[in-house]
């Protein structure tokens, strides 16, 4: 008689960890889509911040050729720039002088007589700097605005220990030691050119504070650094002549003799030197390529990310978002603008600035040029003009735009917000998913854990059942 079986959970080699494991997977299948969502929107906050960081550059070019500045440059040179060379601001009307020097600034520098013993103390007392300025016949000196500076000498101190104190209070006067056959000197020197910062150092001994009085003036203690002090170079302007007229700078820099031209004596000069300030168009072409060179980098990275390549059936990243074709076509019309302000030049074309096939901008050099030597202010205007208060120029239309594109509630703020919003539903999605996976492994468990229990039963029954049936036979056998 044949016995009863069964595929039982527990005793027939059923693999309830596999079953599970395989139901549990097909569970999680959403969960890949969900990731891959993910993947992509988080993609698109970083191309988007690319976008953004092109559109920021595009922004600046644009401004560099909307404001004034932009358009002002000029160029300087100097007919030997070895004797005298020159710079100049933007704006600048170009304009040509004659510069001649006849001597350059220099600072005033002294030396103290010859002191013995070498590395011997100085004495007590107290040395004065004051600046001011020399004048020759007679002799006299005017102290400056400035307050004198005295500094405490002890009995101990030696000439070093002098100059350190003089270097360290901030005087305007630099000391060095020189030591020669005769012993030391204090040599001294105004941290400035100019007739103006000469200098005066005085002492004053044991208390007394006039400076002229026969104590602080007798070659003896701390008087001997001023007893037989030399002076080795007297404080001057330097001098120069533009176009013959006498000029003077306390340096050898002039920085306001000439309107906007800064010019430098470098050298005493032999013959004139001729600086002439003239218009420079190179600025305004780096700019303008600048410019093109901005914009077309975002064109590319926008044709790249929204095409469809029906070759490959592939498409773009941003292929069908439709804010991403409103910004690309917001561009584009910004580019292809016209303007009611630049004479002859109504759009970028005109000048040899073309959109080739694709988008990209072109710049026809020659055509530029032309338009630049023969008509500067309609270039000018047909970039950067308000049009009495309205936005006309082209520079000027883009960089509104890319103004409101980049500001704290425009477009880029808002796309970031709608993808960071879309990436937090899709974390909670994933979470949700989750849970509910565990939830469905937990109860597959228990009911596979349930019917082991029933048919680990079902075995037992049938095993007793197919003994009483074999002990029947038998009996009745």
């Amino acid at each position: 008689m044949a016995t009863i079986s069964s595929p039982g959970v527990g005793t027939n080699g059923l693999d309830v960890k596999s079953i599970i494991s395989q139901l549990v997977a097909l569970e999680k299948k959403p969960l890949d889509t969900l990731k891959l969502q993910a993947a992509t929107v988080t993609t698109k906050i970083s191309a988007f911040g690319q976008i953004k960081s092109l559109v920021s550059a595009f922004s600046d070019a644009a401004s560099k050729l909307a404001s004034l500045t932009g358009w002002n440059g000029v160029s300087t040179t100097s007919s030997d720039a070895k004797f005298v060379s020159a710079t100049a601001i933007g704006g600048t009307l170009p304009t040509t002088f004659s510069v001649e020097v006849q001597s350059l600034a220099k600072a005033q520098a002294t030396a103290s007589a010859a002191l013995l013993p070498v590395g011997g103390a100085l004495g007590a007392g107290t040395l004065r700097l004051e600046l001011g300025k020399w004048s020759v016949a007679p002799s006299s000196f005017t102290p400056g605005s400035g307050q004198p500076v005295d500094i405490a000498i002890t009995a101990s101190d030696k000439l070093t220990d002098v100059a350190s104190k003089i270097n360290g209070a901030n005087a305007g006067v630099t000391a060095s030691i020189l030591s020669d056959a005769s012993g030391e000197r204090l040599l001294l020197r105004s941290k400035s050119t100019g007739e103006e910062f000469g200098f005066r150092l005085s002492v004053m001994e044991g208390g007394d504070t006039d400076i002229a009085s026969p104590g602080n003036t007798d070659a003896s203690g701390l008087s001997r650094l001023v007893a037989g002090n030399t002076v080795t170079q007297v404080a001057a302007d330097a001098k120069a002549t533009v176009n013959g007229i006498a000029v003077s700078s306390a340096t050898n820099t002039f920085a306001t003799t000439i309107s906007g031209v800064t010019f430098k004596a470098e050298q005493v000069t032999t013959a004139p030197i001729d600086i002439t300030v003239s218009k420079d168009d190179t600025a305004v072409k780096a700019n303008i390529d600048a410019f093109v060179k901005a914009y077309n980098d975002i064109n590319q990275l926008l044709q790249e990310a929204t095409k469809f390549d029906p070759k490959t059936n592939s498409a773009g990243l941003f292929q069908g978002d439709s804010t991403t074709v409103a910004l690309q076509n917001s561009l584009r019309n910004a580019i292809q603008s016209v303007t009611t302000s630049g004479g002859p030049f109504k759009r970028l074309a005109d000048l040899g600035i073309t959109q080739q096939r694709g988008g990209d901008l072109a710049v026809d050099s020659a055509k530029l040029s032309k338009a630049l030597a023969e008509n500067p202010d309609d270039v000018k205007n047909l970039f950067r003009s308000t049009g009495g208060g309205a936005a006309d120029g082209v520079a000027v239309k883009i960089k509104a735009l890319t103004t409101d594109l980049l500001s704290t509630d425009g477009f880029f703020k808002s796309k970031d917000d709608s993808l960071q919003l879309s990436l937090k539903r899709n974390s909670q999605d994933q979470t949700r998913t989750n849970e509910k996976v565990d939830a469905f492994e937990k109860r597959i468990t228990r009911r596979y854990n349930a019917l082991d229990t029933q048919l680990s039963s079902l075995n037992g029954l049938n095993a007793y059942i197919s003994q009483q049936v074999a002990a029947w036979n038998k009996s009745t056998g």
